[in-house]
């Protein structure tokens, strides 16, 4: 095989308490690379889209191309691989965006060599975030493996996916203006008071066994952050507004996606999901905030082979 397509999914990364240890990958946006294979080692990356002319060519400085670099690397491979990559959701949203490229890059590379084992590419996306917002696999995991995807530890890193409540819905909204990583994880607290660590851990704990139990609205209910989101919430125009928004329509839980500033709410139908989704559209519009919403699903398949 000379050339592939690959499309990789947004992910929810930290999910109400589970800062920088669960993620969740979700239907809807995602970012596509199209790799081939060259004679010449390294990485060369040939065009970017979606970006508004923003993101780097340097295979090096983008994650993308340090992914697949660090595929390369991980397989052995001979030769090397020019990328195209394809953006299409926005950047600093909090979806996983630079995730999403990394993880569709590093599998790109996998399928041109017949490498099957997806897990054995963790390095290399987590190479590529480190490169960018640091060394975390909250987003990484899940955009690269599906589903719902808990670090267990780092060092070593420690993977364990967790089965997901059939009627999880979760809805998305995004407003449009761009927070960075950076700029959002500055804010989080380096220490924090036992009791916010205890309320943390024992949510954390309550959504873990929701979905063991396969209980989408106990899994809503311990959406509750009491160390992260009080520090990223001022970063959120109406963040608190939007919020109540969705509470008030029937969500069982909300709060930031990852960095931001995309809100996430959980419901147990595509109705319900749909109504919370246009309240806290309108929230974010009372406060003079566009924003898209997107009504969605777990992804169950991470990055994966798309035909064109």
């Amino acid at each position: 095989m000379d050339s592939v397509r690959v499309f990789a999914p947004a992910t929810v990364a930290n999910l109400g308490p589970g800062f920088d240890v669960l993620g969740l990958a979700v239907t809807g946006p995602g970012d596509v690379v199209e790799a081939r294979r060259t004679d010449a080692p390294g990485v060369v990356i040939e065009e970017i889209t979606g970006d508004d002319g923003r993101l780097t060519h340097d295979p090096a400085k983008n994650t993308a191309g340090v992914a697949a670099a660090e595929a390369l690397r991980i397989i052995g491979a001979q030769g090397g691989v020019a990328l195209r990559l394809h953006k299409n959701m926005p950047l600093g949203s909090g979806l996983g965006s630079s995730a999403a490229s990394a993880a569709a890059a590093a599998w790109a590379v996998a399928i041109l060599h017949q490498f099957e084992d997806k897990s054995a590419l963790m390095p290399a996306c987590l190479a590529a975030e480190a490169s960018v917002s640091g060394y975390h696999a909250d987003n990484v995991a899940p955009a690269l493996l599906g589903g719902m995807v808990l670090i267990k530890g780092y060092r070593p890193l420690q993977l364990q996916t967790i089965p997901i409540p059939k009627k999880l819905v979760i809805v998305l909204v995004t407003p449009r203006f761009e927070l960075p990583t950076a700029k959002a994880r500055s804010v989080v607290p380096q220490s924090v008071p036992l009791c916010d660590m205890i309320i943390n851990n024992g949510h954390l704990a309550a959504m873990i066994a929701a979905c063991f139990r396969d209980d989408a609205i106990e899994f809503g209910k311990a959406v509750v952050d009491a160390i992260v989101e009080p520090a990223r919430a001022a970063l959120i125009p109406a963040f608190s507004t939007v919020k109540s928004a969705a509470l008030g329509q029937g969500a069982f839980g909300c709060s930031i996606s990852g960095a931001g500033p995309t809100v996430f709410a959980v419901c147990d139908s595509r109705p319900a999901g749909e109504r919370v989704g246009e309240a806290m559209r309108a929230a974010f519009s009372a406060a003079g905030l566009e924003s898209a919403v997107n009504v969605a699903v777990p992804d169950m398949a991470g990055a994966r082979r798309i035909a064109g």
